[in-house]
């Protein structure tokens, strides 16, 4: 989708990022800065119409890229027990706000989920991965539950690109970071998922949305990796010593109130329109290697 004013004409691009003080959206910032491009941030509640025809009027951005939503403090299980505001959030403020960027011809990138899946006897996890046009199985998390359900409806807006991020992580041990979350866990469950490293897939992001690119797509590295392949990988390269403990998914059932989404995702629909612009995303063991890589330059531990 062109970036072009009320009047039809062009318009320099301008970002602005839903969710202004969140984790992807201070990456996303700081790599907006880093390329030199004009980027705003906000922190107005998506379900507030009023206020957000308001901000987007005030902005006059080409582009909004919603990094906002209700993910659950310190997880997913804080959605089971606060149903209304999650709603609030992710489905309510989500169908908002980029029905507010539809009106104004605005392009709206949202950074959605590929929790909405679980492996079955089609897709097992040694298997095909889903593709954007699978229907979702998962429904054991409300959180995942809200999530399917505005993907469905969402789609239908032409102004609209939704990226399906799953266990993303940074080059820090940030709170939100995945692999800072298992390597903090008492006990992981081994199984193969689809990751997304950030350093690789943001600017992917954004170059996505600045070709006006539309529609749904998986949004993580190619392949699946293990926890254990992970947490190896982890202590190999960055914390020498590092140890830690399995269990199996009836074991955690009964730790956690919300069930855990399991799956792989087909990448080949990103892969091959990143190709077009010459971008390519490393395999998801490549791209964990190089990440616990940058860390250890770093000095992180």
């Amino acid at each position: 989708m062109a970036a072009t004013s009320a009047n039809g004409t062009a318009r320099a691009s301008r970002f602005l990022i839903w969710g202004g003080e969140g984790w992807i959206a201070g990456h996303l910032k700081t790599l907006f800065e880093s390329q030199g491009k004009e980027v705003h941030t906000t922190t107005i509640r998506m379900e507030n119409r009023e206020a957000v025809l308001a901000e987007l009027e005030r902005v006059q951005p080409s582009h909004v890229l919603n990094a906002a939503g209700c993910t659950g403090r310190p997880n997913v299980d804080w959605c089971e027990d606060n149903r209304e505001a999650t709603m609030r959030s992710n489905v309510i403020g989500t169908l908002n706000l980029a029905d507010c960027c539809y009106i104004k011809g605005i392009h709206c990138t949202v950074f959605a989920t590929g929790c909405i899946y679980k492996y079955d006897a089609a897709h097992p996890w040694d298997g095909p991965g889903y593709v954007e046009t699978d229907p979702s199985n998962f429904d054991g998390s409300f959180y995942s539950m809200t999530k399917a359900h505005v993907e469905e409806i969402i789609k239908h807006y032409n102004n609209c690109l939704v990226l399906r991020l799953r266990m993303p992580v940074s080059d820090d041990l940030h709170p939100r970071n995945f692999v800072t979350k298992i390597s903090k866990y008492e006990r992981v469950v081994d199984i193969p998922n689809s990751n997304t490293i950030l350093t690789d897939l943001l600017p992917a992001s954004i170059l996505l949305a600045e070709h006006g690119e539309v529609g749904i797509y998986n949004f993580t590295n190619p392949g699946a990796i293990s926890h254990n392949e992970v947490l190896t990988l982890f202590r190999d390269i960055v914390r020498p010593g590092f140890t830690w403990k399995n269990f199996s998914l009836e074991e955690q059932a009964k730790v956690i109130k919300a069930d855990r989404s399991n799956c792989k995702l087909d990448t080949t629909k990103l892969t091959t329109k990143l190709a077009e612009y010459g971008y390519e995303v490393p395999e998801i063991h490549d791209a964990y290697s190089q990440c616990f890589e940058r860390m250890k330059a770093a000095g992180i531990q």
